[in-house]
């Protein structure tokens, strides 16, 4: 999930330490879910999964600096 608040309001209410800027290199859109890959800077990159509609309502477009806010317990890979 991504917020749209000002500033002040994002690093108050999201206590997440893993907080990462990055700009929007490109949005492909689904039926219902969005994937948003996000530049971080010395070629490395991070994709999010999010609803379609959260992309319309925060005007999500390529080049438009983020913040992705990673909270989870766990992470898992498999091969």
């Amino acid at each position: 999930t991504m917020y749209k608040k000002t500033k002040e309001e994002f690093n108050h209410k999201n206590k997440a330490r893993n907080q990462i800027k990055g700009k929007v290199l490109s949005v492909s859109e689904g039926a219902v879910n969005s994937e948003v890959e996000l530049d971080l800077g010395n070629g490395q990159t991070i994709v999010s999964i999010i609803t379609k509609s959260s992309v319309e309502s925060l005007d999500i477009k390529v080049g438009d600096e983020v913040t992705a806010i990673i909270k989870a317990s766990s992470v898992m890979l498999g091969k």
